[in-house]
């Protein structure tokens, strides 16, 4: 019964030893065994093909023979280190691993490390597996990757620049329509401005008309000598009709020449104190009974400025001063030029600007609420802003109703080739 017993226990053992070398024999991977010394003492068959040798070749060879010779030495440190503390481990998924072949030509690898003892000693299985065209496969996708990336990086830019073009189209009809807005509105300014100057031309036409008509008339009836204070004084409402309706026509054909763009600031050389004084000797002519301007200056006599805008501007605000002022009451014109900017005021003791009424003291045609019946077409100021603004300068006022509006102007003081 022993015997029978051993008998079986050989067939079993035969039969196990058969398959594990047929396991060995026909594995997929790479099978490589070696001893604690690092030499080869066992290859399977597939070990064999992937390194490119005949049975029997490699063993009892180093095991540094099947890595790259340019990383032989630094394997042997690493192999000695793994032999002082072996361990099950795989090796490659995270390393870029080599091997070499018979030929020396090198392929990517996968090793899988596993220590076994026998009664020979300490030993290292190491399984290898040729992952050559799994890097194909990767760098393939790698590529693929790459290429989409590429794309989407172009298409993303083409986004973007259509997104830009887009809007720069979007802007272009928004600035269009901002332009036909503009456009609308200047024409229902214009529209405007025509229909408020029919309505100023026909009641500022009308009264002077209607002055001159009247005086004329009566002038017939005066024919003795002993009326001729009467015949004058109806030949000085008519002279006075006559200025109002030249201030009048003045003012609109400046208004229309800055339209157009017909007017430009010249400087000249100019003695102001004389120009000044010359100006107020010819306004005095529209002062009231009582009215008296008075006249300072301060600083350099000569300068360069374009007299006729700096007339027009100055006679525009003293005639203000003069029409909105009651008789008896004080003008003055004070000037102070200090070689870089001419500094100008007009002092006036009128009525005063309603402070409701300030923001849009500039503005054409306007005219402010406590004006009640006196003359004129709301255009000067508007003038005196544009020409001030031709000679590079500035224009503010300062005005308290019933206590009377003081008017500051700036203008530079330059030749004309600094302009």
């Amino acid at each position: 019964m022993f015997s029978t017993y051993i008998e079986k226990q050989t067939k079993a053992m035969t039969r196990h030893i058969e398959m594990l070398d047929a396991l060995f024999k026909h594995a997929t991977e790479g099978i490589v065994v070696v001893n604690k010394e690092g030499v080869i003492v066992m290859l399977n068959p597939k070990a064999l093909e992937l390194f490119g040798y005949e049975e029997g070749e490699l063993v009892n060879q180093n095991i540094e023979t099947l890595i790259p010779r340019r990383l032989s030495k630094r394997h042997t440190h690493h192999r000695d280190t793994y032999l002082e503390s072996p361990h099950a481990r795989g090796m490659g998924s995270s390393l870029e691993l080599f091997a070499r072949r018979k030929d020396d030509s090198e392929f990517p690898v996968e090793v899988s490390l596993s220590p076994f003892k026998t009664s020979e000693g300490q030993f290292v299985v190491s399984f290898v597996i040729d992952i050559t065209e799994r890097k194909k496969q990767e760098s393939i996708i790698q590529e693929a990757n790459q290429e989409i990336q590429k794309l989407n990086a172009e298409l993303e830019e083409r986004v973007n620049q259509r997104t830009e073009e887009l809007a720069k189209a979007i802007h272009k009809i928004e600035q269009s329509q901002e332009e036909v807005m503009r456009a609308l509105k200047k024409e229902r300014e214009l529209n405007n401005m025509k229909s408020q100057f029919v309505t100023i031309a026909s009641h500022e036409f009308r009264t002077p008309l209607a002055t001159i008509l009247s005086s004329a008339s009566l002038i017939g009836r005066y024919a003795k000598s002993e009326e001729e204070d009467k015949r004058q004084k109806h030949v000085q409402r008519i002279k006075s009709a006559v200025t109002n309706l030249t201030e009048i026509l003045n003012d609109f054909m400046s208004i229309g020449k800055l339209e157009e763009g017909r007017i430009h600031s010249v400087s000249v050389f100019t003695q102001l104190p004389e120009f000044c004084k010359g100006l107020i000797e010819e306004i005095r002519g529209l002062c009231k009974e009582g009215q008296e301007i008075l006249f300072s200056h301060e600083g350099n006599k000569e300068v360069w400025i374009d007299k006729q805008l700096l007339r027009n501007v100055i006679f525009n605000l003293i005639s203000n001063a003069i029409k909105y002022s009651d008789p008896g009451k004080l003008i003055r014109l004070n000037i102070n030029a200090n070689g870089k900017t001419i500094f100008i005021e007009i002092i006036d003791q009128g009525i005063g600007i309603p402070e409701s009424d300030q923001v849009h003291i500039f503005d054409r045609f306007f005219r402010a609420n406590n004006a009640g019946n006196a003359q004129g077409t709301g255009l000067g100021l508007n003038i005196v802003q544009n020409y001030v603004d031709l000679m590079g300068g500035k224009v503010s006022f300062s005005s308290e109703v019933g206590k009377g509006t003081t008017f500051h102007v700036e203008l530079p003081d330059h030749l004309p080739s600094a302009i």
